[in-house]
């Protein structure tokens, strides 16, 4: 039952995140950077917090009896990941919402959930599985076999983006869309690459959950983990992506002169704010169920993967219904199809792996 309720914590949390974006394709008359810093208010400093203290009410007590060094790596790696969420936003606007959310978070994958078992190859601790678990083990075996197949389904979601520039490039209005391949695989990459470090982070921020697990079980003995244990750690992680992506997105508001963009008279600024909040609230829900699934499956190569190949199953699905295939040729629709096939193929393989062990 613990497998069962972690996978399904795992799609709810990978369909708020493959979700999140879609607001954003609803504001009206604003810059890029004008509703992704509104947006980010939510995600990184209000609801975090609150989560927090929802679910965990003495959680600055544990972040301020945390020791320096744990609390700077975990911000550290929230800044490195606040890069990879920001390249995350420029890549799904050139490459669109399925496409760029299948290669970024594709590289997030890989990185996310095999860097770690390196670490820990080399660094032994109780708990932690090395990297030889994936090659001797029946259960990483299979692990890593759903890792390959999702891959594999990554690769025809990017087959149908090229195939899909080849086909935006004969329409008549092709020159209207957004859709930049060259420069939208350049971000993709960055961004996939430093994604991976929030499950980087999670690993630095351990003790604080460890502690708030501790805690919790103290006052309910004989009811297993504690499902919100992480929500203490996000908050840390999530400072060091909030000062990431409030540096840059000033900038740009500076240097585009888009401040003007709250006053806008053309703007409708409370759909505008609605839709942000939407957005922004909807991309921490990722890391809020995240925290539940990972609670029943542990902060392995399994959570991290299932997260992934969810998240990128909801994108591409988005794709499809908001239209972004639309007048492509049949063999580029069919390329994604295969894609979303293939990765939910791997999502059960992951999820029979957690049955072997």
């Amino acid at each position: 039952m613990n497998a069962l309720a972690g996978v399904l914590f795992h799609f709810i949390g990978g369909f708020a995140s493959g979700s999140f974006y879609v607001p954003y394709k609803k504001v009206k008359d604003w810059s890029w950077e004008a509703m992704w810093i509104l947006g980010g208010l939510f995600s990184w400093i209000l609801v975090p917090p609150l989560a927090a203290w929802i679910t965990i009410p003495n959680f600055m007590d544990i972040i301020s009896n945390t020791s320096t060094s744990i609390i700077g790596y975990t911000y550290l790696f929230g800044l490195l990941w606040g890069i990879g969420g920001l390249t995350y936003g420029l890549g799904v606007r050139y490459l669109g919402v399925s496409l760029g959310s299948s290669i970024i978070l594709g590289l997030s994958m890989v990185f996310g959930a095999l860097m770690p078992a390196i670490y820990y190859f080399f660094n032994t601790t109780e708990g932690k599985h090395g990297i030889d678990f994936f090659f001797t083990d029946p259960s990483g075996i299979c692990v890593m076999l759903g890792l390959l197949v999702c891959l594999i389904g990554i690769y025809f979601c990017g087959k149908a983006g090229v195939l899909k520039e080849h086909d935006l490039a004969s329409l008549k209005d092709g020159g209207k869309t957004e859709f930049n391949f060259g420069l939208g695989i350049v971000v993709a990459v960055i961004s996939g690459v430093l994604s991976a470090c929030f499950n980087f982070g999670l690993e630095a921020g351990k003790p604080m959950a460890e502690i708030a697990n501790e805690l919790w079980k103290d006052s309910n003995p004989n009811q297993g983990e504690f499902l919100y244990q992480n929500n203490v750690t996000y908050v840390v992680i999530l400072w060091g992506g909030f000062t990431t992506n409030i540096i840059w997105c000033v900038y740009l508001l500076c240097k585009n002169r888009t401040f003007g963009d709250y006053t806008k008279q053309s703007a409708p600024l409370l759909k505008n704010l609605l839709l942000c909040a939407i957005a922004g609230t909807t991309w921490y829900l990722q890391f809020f169920f995240y925290g539940m699934g990972e609670s029943r499956l542990g902060n392995g190569a399994s959570s991290w993967i299932l997260h992934m190949a969810f998240i990128i199953l909801i994108s591409n699905a988005w794709g499809v219904i908001l239209k972004e295939w639309k007048g492509v040729q049949k063999k580029t629709y069919r390329s994604v199809i295969i894609g979303i096939a293939t990765i939910i193929l791997s999502i059960c393989i992951i999820g029979f792996a957690k049955t072997l062990e």
